[in-house]
């Protein structure tokens, strides 16, 4: 029995009606999805616009021609990778080499053996799945290196790399941007008291709660280091930040987290800050975590469980004003 081919999404080029329902049928029969198209200006157009993984394209074409579509698949540097296989009466050895200098990866002489063409495709199409698995893994590589792996969120390499572009587009564009600085209190209590593992839960339950109370698309949290956090609001007024803040400070006041040890009340200070506004320059990541820093102590120092916001008028570590409980 014949196990049949993954199914790809493959493209075929060929003017030639007869050849093109021919090489389609033998395709689809394979357990290919197949879509075909006539000439290299129309192929182009869909792989631009559609996630196709192999392209079986003939050289001789009205209009753009194969070796043209190949350079401009190449030159368009597509999110994955496509495989490219050429159909060509071209024969000789400088035609061939001129197929692979414009990005084909193989060639079928015409007219196609239908054993060989399913075996190069078939050949192709392991390397697509080679290329997207090692994709796939070396994804899960960086996501491991840039992810807290207690509590889930980011780590403090990760804020280190992501913040000062998110400066960088927020500068660039004239829009908001918002960090806020949180530190649990009294959490070397809850690990003398309780252990570690009680700690750990509470450190997991607060990041989960932080988590439902940003945006999933575009608001970010990073472990800064030991009970502390950075949450990152992009497009984001000083005053929404602030709002953020307090429901996550109201809802650690109010409601006790359940742990292994029982329910622990475990509140959080809180220092918020804002990326002035683009006229007045660029902020490097470092000042403004300076700034969201400096209004945290002043939280602390002002009894915990309260939040304090930065002044976003000046550039200096100043407070402006002061909520919480």
């Amino acid at each position: 029995m014949t196990v049949a081919a993954p199914r790809l999404k493959l493209l075929l080029a060929e003017d030639d009606p007869l050849q093109r329902m021919l090489l389609e049928r033998m395709l689809s029969r394979a357990g290919y999805e197949v879509e075909t198209t006539t000439d290299g200006a129309d192929a182009l157009q869909r792989i631009l616009a559609g996630p196709f993984h192999f392209l079986i394209t003939d050289w001789d074409m009205p209009g753009m021609d194969g070796a043209a579509l190949c350079r401009r698949v190449r030159a368009a540097q597509l999110p994955d990778y496509i495989y490219i296989l050429m159909l060509t009466g071209h024969t000789t050895e400088a035609d061939l080499l001129a197929a692979f200098d414009a990005g084909a990866d193989d060639y079928v002489k015409k007219p196609a053996n239908q054993a060989e063409l399913l075996a190069r495709v078939k050949a192709g199409c392991r390397l697509i799945e080679s290329e997207r698995r090692l994709s796939a893994a070396l994804a899960q590589v960086h996501q491991l290196s840039v992810t807290d792996s207690l509590t889930g969120t980011y780590n403090r390499r990760y804020l280190s790399e992501q913040l000062p572009r998110e400066l960088e587009r927020a500068h660039r564009y004239d829009r908001a941007l918002s960090i806020v600085m949180a530190d649990l209190d009294g959490f070397k209590q809850i690990n003398d008291l309780h252990g570690h593992g009680t700690g750990d839960e509470v450190l997991k339950d607060f990041a989960d709660r932080v988590r439902n109370s940003i945006r999933a698309s575009s608001d970010w949290i990073a472990r800064y280091g030991g009970e502390e956090f950075v949450v990152v609001l992009p497009e984001v007024q000083l005053d929404q930040a602030t709002a953020v803040a307090e429901k996550i400070r109201s809802q650690c006041d109010s409601t006790s987290m359940d742990t292994s040890t029982g329910q622990h009340r475990v509140t959080a200070s809180f220092g918020i800050a804002a990326a002035p506004a683009a006229p007045e320059g660029p902020i490097t990541a470092d000042a403004l975590l300076r700034r969201a820093d400096e209004a945290l102590y002043r939280s602390k120092r002002g009894g915990r469980n309260r939040l304090t916001v930065a002044d976003p008028s000046t550039s200096d570590v100043r407070v402006s004003d002061v909520h919480g409980s």
